[in-house]
């Protein structure tokens, strides 16, 4: 496992170590402890000691190889007393105050093991109603929100990073501007909030009608679609909250819609979740499929096949904070494999981020994930049974069976993809050199394949730092070939369609959904925004956010004003 020196800087976190804090294990020990921990699930299906020894070195060798990698919680937590090796779970909110303050026990439960949580607030009465059990008035969504944030705040998941929390609320709503506008004083610091837009609502926006807010069949009032919809766009200019997620596009694609409606999503957005359900998630580093310019796609559907087995066993290895998770998750068996990387694949095979030819390489590069996924699920459900409720879904009149109700989803594998030394899920490059501040410290990070072009380049000092400052390489007083131009442009040189357009190719072949954030120049318009969103909305898109540059007076990823490339 060939680290660079920002993976040791995570991986350090993750390795396992004495009563004084000395290290007692290596990265490789790490990925050998974890393959072995998820290899044995193997034997409750009957596999003889030689399956499971194979199963182990085949997981062994796709991380160490980095071809693989599982989500954080797996790479901490296999082999270890706490097992808890799912990073997505939702819980349910009812709307009295015992539910309520259980919600937040069982998200204390479940962030103290490793997990982020996602909630619907929807069910909570609005602000200003009466309570009939005790006669008092409620305080509303929002307020209760800042009850979870609290509590998220004291607590560090599984010691690993900081509590993740997805907050959502219905368009319809009446509190619903109040929510938009929940993050502008700078609270809910540990939640990602989204819109729960329908399509009613985006109809009479585009239509320019009257929309009214309701809870259960009272209506409170009635709004202008458009200026709600204003309003949501304005905000998001602000500071990049609200996101937005489709929840009727959603729930058209729910892959067990007998069991119950899906009304939240993970903090990152990437799947959406029935109450009480986690998922376990891991990312294939499309880096290492790429030869003379053309993707392996034989030696991918080897991978494809190693990454839902790994997935699949991790349900059994898993150990899980709460009764009721545990039940569903058997029962639904939801995976979500992914990829990373396929910025930098574009570049090894030439191709902008931003051209048809981009667009046509993502959708089928998704379709032959979704396509050999759902085979590899399909001959683990011959040996080991389908999924318990597969008669409840989408799958019961298609005469096959299925391990997994869902099998791909798309994560924003901002951590793993630092490990894997590639670029984050499908994002573009969002600098070529640029910090990282994040809970390892300040990481500075310049990309790879840029740094080797560069080199052949020989390009003097004094343009070096210009590119450190700038971030990008598309200034008219560069004199760069135009084609390394081209395939190295970065999120800011993308126009924001082009960043939806490979994203609804990706989310065209992905059962769950995919984690994007449309990065805009500080210069960007409200206008711009809601563009974005409606465009995302005719695109069939399930949700995505977007963040205009320096709209935060702290952002996570920025550019390095005094940063040198060393060669």
């Amino acid at each position: 496992m060939k680290l660079t020196k920002n993976a040791q800087i995570i991986l350090n976190r993750f390795l396992i170590k004495d009563e004084t804090g000395k290290m007692i294990e290596s990265p490789e020990e790490l990925l050998k402890r974890v393959a072995k921990n998820i290899s044995k699930e193997d034997k409750r299906y009957r596999a003889s000691d030689e399956e499971i020894l194979k199963s182990e070195n085949e997981f062994f060798e796709a991380m160490n190889n980095l071809e693989f990698l599982p989500n954080l919680p797996a790479l901490a937590n296999a082999g270890r007393k706490l097992q808890q090796l799912a990073a997505c779970f939702t819980i349910p909110i009812s709307d009295d105050t015992a539910g309520i303050f259980q919600a937040v026990k069982e998200m204390a439960l479940i962030q103290k093991s490793g997990g982020g949580t996602g909630f619907n607030f929807s069910r909570l009465r609005p602000e200003g109603s009466q309570v009939s059990e005790t006669g008092g008035i409620a305080s509303g969504p929002v307020s209760f929100m800042k009850v979870f944030d609290t509590a998220t705040g004291a607590i560090k998941e599984g010691g690993i990073r900081r509590g993740a929390n997805m907050g959502i609320l219905r368009i319809d709503h009446p509190d619903i501007e109040k929510f938009i506008t929940a993050k502008k004083a700078g609270e809910l610091q540990n939640f990602n909030i989204s819109v729960a837009l329908t399509e009613e609502f985006m109809e009479a926006v585009l239509k320019n009608k009257d929309f009214k807010l309701r809870f259960g069949e009272k209506v409170f009032r009635i709004v202008k679609a458009k200026k709600l919809f204003s309003e949501i766009a304005n905000y998001a200019w602000q500071n990049g909250d609200p996101g937005i997620i489709f929840i009727d596009e959603i729930n058209k694609h729910n892959p067990t819609p007998e069991i119950g409606i899906i009304e939240a999503t993970n903090p990152c957005g990437e799947v959406p979740l029935l109450p009480y359900e986690s998922c376990v998630l891991g990312s294939i580093n499309l880096t290492k499929f790429i030869k003379n310019k053309k993707i392996d796609f034989k030696n991918l559907e080897r991978i494809i096949k190693i990454g839902v087995h790994f997935l699949d066993n991790t349900i059994d290895a898993s150990s899980y904070p709460i009764s009721q998770i545990e039940k569903i998750v058997k029962a639904n068996r939801k995976i979500g494999l992914g990829i990373m990387g396929f910025a930098d694949v574009l570049i090894l095979m030439k191709i902008p981020y931003d051209s048809k030819s981009a667009e046509k390489t993502a959708g089928r590069l998704m379709e032959f994930i979704e396509e050999k996924s759902r085979e590899a699920s399909q001959e683990l459900a011959e040996k080991r049974g389908s999924f318990p409720n597969i008669n409840k879904s989408i799958w019961k009149d298609k005469n096959i069976k299925m391990r997994n109700a869902t099998v791909t989803a798309i994560a924003p594998t901002g951590t793993i993809a630092i490990l894997a030394n590639c670029s984050e899920g499908i994002e573009p490059l969002f600098s070529l050199v640029f910090n990282r501040h994040s809970t390892y410290g300040d990481l500075l990070e310049i990309n790879p394949l840029f740094k080797e072009a560069v080199k052949k380049l020989r390009l003097k000092k004094q343009i070096l730092d210009q590119i450190s400052n700038e971030g990008s390489i598309q200034s008219k007083n560069l004199k760069i070939p135009m084609q390394i131009k081209k395939i190295f442009k970065t999120a800011h040189d993308i126009t924001p369609d082009w960043h939806i357009h490979i994203q609804a190719a990706f989310q065209k072949h992905t059962d769950n959904a995919v984690s994007k954030t449309v990065n805009l120049k500080e210069t960007a318009t409200q206008e711009d925004v809601e563009k974005v969103f409606l465009n995302a909305y005719r695109l069939k898109l399930k949700g995505l956010t977007v963040y205009r540059y320096n709209s935060r007076a702290q952002q996570v990823l920025e550019l390095c004003k005094t940063c040198s490339i060393k060669i």
